[in-house]
């Protein structure tokens, strides 16, 4: 089973993923939140994140995969060719993101409505038979069956394999997942496939494999924001917590670190980029104190306030 780090737009940047592989054990990949055309030319918010510099451990290793989004042969090639230029030779391209603002734009999830520029997108990646492409895909925009029609083209675009999340593009991240959809597009798909949505705990995990034993690997995202350790302990590790609190409290003084070397806005910026990672991490830690933290203005009281909230994480469950 392989494991995937899934692109989360405002968490998952170079600074995260690379202190995140320094700290945790297991991710096959990590899959970067993806680049877009802008002005055009490749967005420079986005060519920073995914500069080899700012990526050295996993570029090196061939384990970052970047993401772009686009609906035409020009959009595509403009960004492959930025990426390839930079020695990137594995790609993932966007067919999920469900956000409106997105989806509106006949992008992300709001493609898969649209075959012809579905077909438009993979006839731009045939001009690079030295990378490797795949795809992160809904069931479809509005219906599951749009997802079904697009199968013939996936299956004879030569990709590497497909990261299917089972809910449409409309549902957003809400309601149940559509997991006898997911059966037919399995039966019909001819790629390696990887699951992706809601894998929070072992027993999710166990769920989603007893239901489709022939996946390739699963990708998350939320899951591991909550706890960083969910892969480690899939494949068999038992950590008790105070060891866990140990190595969280490491992970974030390099996070904090490594934001304050990129980061122009002072300490306020850090202090909020930093508190908004408790938006998911240790949804168990006591609400108070988890306010206290996104709360924080000052580092001092940040830095004051995740020590209280590790040390009630530790002594709970004890």
């Amino acid at each position: 089973m392989k494991y995937y780090f899934a692109p989360l737009q405002g968490y998952t940047d170079a600074v995260y993923r690379e202190v995140f592989e320094k700290h945790f054990k297991g991710m096959d990949a990590y899959v970067t939140p993806f680049c877009r055309v802008e002005r055009g030319e490749m967005r420079w918010h986005d060519q920073k994140d995914i500069n080899p510099e700012r990526n050295q451990g996993l570029f090196t290793s061939h384990r970052l995969i970047p993401q772009i989004i686009g609906n035409t042969e020009e959009e595509v090639t403009l960004l492959v060719d930025k990426l390839h230029q930079l020695g990137y030779r594995a790609i993932n391209i966007n067919f999920g993101c469900p956000f409106p603002m997105i989806a509106k734009k006949q992008k992300g999830a709001g493609i898969l409505a649209c075959p012809d520029k579905v077909e438009n997108v993979l006839s731009a990646i045939k001009k690079y038979p030295d990378c490797s492409f795949s795809v992160k895909m809904r069931l479809g925009m509005e219906s599951s069956s749009e997802g079904m029609q697009l199968l013939p083209m996936l299956n004879n675009a030569g990709l590497s394999h497909i990261t299917i999340h089972p809910r449409l593009g409309k549902d957003q991240y809400k309601g149940e997942m559509d997991l006898q959809a997911l059966d037919s597009f399995q039966k019909e798909c001819k790629v390696p496939l990887l699951f992706n949505g809601d894998i929070v705990d072992q027993q999710t995990m166990e769920e989603v494999v007893k239901r489709f034993p022939n996946l390739e690997g699963v990708m998350i995202g939320r899951g591991l924001l909550m706890n960083p350790f969910l892969v480690e302990e899939l494949n068999g590790a038992t950590i008790d917590r105070t060891e866990k609190a140990k190595r969280l409290r490491a992970f974030l003084s390099d996070l904090q670190e490594g934001y304050s070397m990129v980061m122009n806005g002072g300490e306020i910026q850090l202090v909020q980029k930093l508190a908004s990672l408790w938006e998911y991490l240790l949804p168990d830690v006591e609400k108070r104190l988890r306010k206290k933290i996104m709360k924080s203005r000052k580092l001092s009281d940040y830095n004051s306030n995740v020590v209280e909230a590790l040390r009630d994480y530790k002594t709970s469950g004890e």
